[in-house]
């Protein structure tokens, strides 16, 4: 096979907010480009979870190449990253872009540069990517090019002029995007003849072949046979397979300078293969590893619990099969004496949780219950030991701790101008701090400093309804901030229920102690004896709710005599409920924990 000359390759990958058209735009320039053939076409082509082809969202980053024709008649080779928009597979988004020399930014014509645009597009310009603007879903009636094309310039300072005017949806103007992609973006650099360099972006696992690992070639060549070592971990291994995927796999003989393709060498488990690792030759091998990118880290951790305690082992090789394919989740086992064994999981984000979650039911057929999300806390002890909390029930005694540090997140939300107000007073009752307030036309972009704590449960919905659907929201990490911290922890006929613990700001404790006593009260149901439900700080009891006893009437054979037999009856009820509660399990229903755990938000 004859190598494609350097400077006709492109590698560029296509960045937007969700639901702008990326998805879309792929499948057009797949299919403009002859890559499937016509009968093989379906929507969202690179989506191949159905998890993704139902919601219609992207959640892995996919790769493709493609072989175009260009104007002036000579062929290129295109390989494309389709990258997912959502905040919590921004993760995701980096990878993709340490394999580009460009990006195609959609933005979409009716809506404009939305929160996520611009968390992408600053990744892309770090990344020191070309940038060619798209602007998508020109056919709409809503439409206003001219409009956005000024707040490209305006809120991003790209140059818009000559952004290229398409409908994905329709196929209109697609020819234009790929001359764009051959005569605006770099093509790679690389030498084939020196030392073998390739940047590992990602890998899963297939059950036939083993890890498959997708490479970007820097310099040198890959070739079956060839004997590999990653620089992380100095491991090596013998290439089996080389190639490239149109969208399908295509084994080739060798992957060059500037390609983008995948390996298989017989791995194991993906644990091995580290994203961002650098892979070069065994016997001649690179002094200096490619630069790579951060690793990811998890920013809310839940517990998952099957609801049969038989399905734990189930649950152990589920989570086991899922890090094969997402290296960003991670997972930890731990217990819990309400709920029994279970696992301690981090993800990305609330939508990521709710992804793994759901295939997880999905794909492993598993009934499980999720404990509220939390963040991870930096406490600092009073002998001055530093510990990280991922679980409030593991918070030692209040007593013997110094300060407790909380998450911060900087947040981008744009909104148009008439519900900004609402928007604002959202962010000040979260404990939000206000960075900067800017206007783009009558969209306000609002740049603020919010607790991670405060994020994680039910803001994007809040934000969502007082916004009317509205406001984009993106965020990104912004270091730890000693906080007024405590753990409230729940207690049922003083038993306290571990699962049900969670961290609180002082100033909100006792309006949320409030609120899931009174949920416990509707939703554990009454035994023969009271039952009280408090919530407590340390040995302070902030609320306090109590289910009524179930009465029997131990008096209706009492018929006539003196009121003394009765009030005999009835001490010896009472006595007997005392000794009940005293030894009384109180069993919580599994949809009381599940409800319970819903609204402490």
């Amino acid at each position: 096979m004859t190598d494609t000359p350097l400077d006709r390759i492109r590698n560029f990958s296509i960045i937007a907010h969700i639901d702008h058209g990326k998805s879309t735009l792929a499948d057009r320039l797949i299919q403009t480009t002859g890559t499937i053939a016509a009968r093989d076409m379906t929507e969202q082509v690179l989506d191949n979870m159905e998890i993704e082809k139902e919601r219609g969202i992207t959640i892995k980053a996919q790769t493709v190449r493609l072989a175009y024709k260009a104007n002036d008649g000579l062929t290129y080779t295109l390989n494309l990253m389709d990258t997912p928009g959502h905040v919590d597979f921004a993760y995701e988004v980096s990878r993709s872009l340490a394999a580009c020399e460009g990006s195609l930014l959609v933005v979409d014509a009716s809506q404009g540069v939305e929160a996520q645009t611009l968390a992408n597009v600053y990744q892309a310009i770090d990344a020191g990517h070309e940038i060619v603007p798209v602007l998508n879903k020109i056919d709409l009636p809503a439409a206003e090019p001219d409009r956005v094309k000024q707040q490209i310039e305006d809120v991003i300072g790209l140059v818009a002029d000559d952004a290229v005017m398409i409908s994905a949806k329709t196929g209109l103007n697609i020819e234009a995007v790929l001359e764009a992609i051959v005569t605006r973006l770099p093509p790679p650099k690389g030498d084939a003849n020196a030392t073998t360099k390739a940047l590992l972006v990602d890998s899963w696992y297939d059950a036939y072949l083993g890890v498959i690992v997708l490479v970007r070639v820097k310099d040198g060549r890959l070739r079956k046979g060839q004997k590999v070592r990653m620089m992380s971990n100095g491991a090596a291994h013998v290439i089996e397979q080389v190639g490239v995927f149109s969208p399908k796999m295509r084994a080739v003989d060798s992957l060059g300078p500037g390609e983008v393709g995948y390996l298989t060498a017989a791995i194991k488990t993906v644990a091995d293969t580290n994203v961002g690792d650098t892979i070069t030759d065994d016997r001649n091998p690179a002094t200096e590893a490619l630069p790579g990118f951060k690793p990811s880290v998890p920013v809310v951790w839940c517990g998952l619990y099957p609801v049969d305690a038989d399905d734990f082992e189930k649950l152990r090789d589920s989570l086991g099969k899922l890090r094969l394919n997402d290296a960003s989740f991670h997972y930890e086992a731990e217990s819990s004496a309400a709920l029994g064994f279970g696992y301690r999981c981090g993800f990305l984000g609330l939508l990521h949780l709710e992804i793994i979650q759901e295939r997880l039911s999905r794909e492993f057929d598993l009934d499980l219950i999720a404990t509220a999300p939390s963040v991870v806390y930096q406490l600092t002890r009073t002998n001055g030991e530093e510990l990280e909390i991922h679980n409030p029930a593991d918070m030692p005694d209040g007593s013997l701790i110094d300060h407790i540090g909380e998450p911060w997140i900087k947040a981008t939300i744009m909104v148009p101008d008439d519900y900004l107000g609402p928007v604002l007073t959202l962010c000040n009752e979260r404990r939000g701090r206000q960075v900067e307030l800017t206007y783009v036309g009558n969209r306000a972009m609002a740049v603020y400093r919010l607790p991670l704590n405060e994020v994680v449960f039910d803001f994007y919905d809040r934000l969502k309804s007082v916004s009317r659907g509205y406001a984009s929201f993106d965020y990104a990490m912004d270091g730890y901030e000693e906080g007024d911290l405590v753990k409230i922890s729940i207690l049922v006929n003083n038993e306290p229920v571990d699962a049900l613990s969670f961290m609180a700001h002082r100033s909100q404790a006792d309006r949320r102690g409030r609120a899931i006593c009174e949920k416990l009260k509707e939703l554990i149901p009454r035994q023969l004896f009271k039952i009280p439900i408090q919530a407590a700080i340390g040995g302070r009891v902030i609320a306090r709710e109590t289910i009524s006893a179930l009465s029997k009437d131990v008096t209706a054979k009492c018929y006539g005599g003196d009121i003394s037999r009765k009030r005999k009856l009835l001490d010896k009820q009472k006595e007997g409920k005392k000794k009940m509660r005293q030894f009384g399990k109180v069993e919580i229903p599994q949809s009381a924990f599940i409800a319970a755990l819903k609204m402490d938000a």
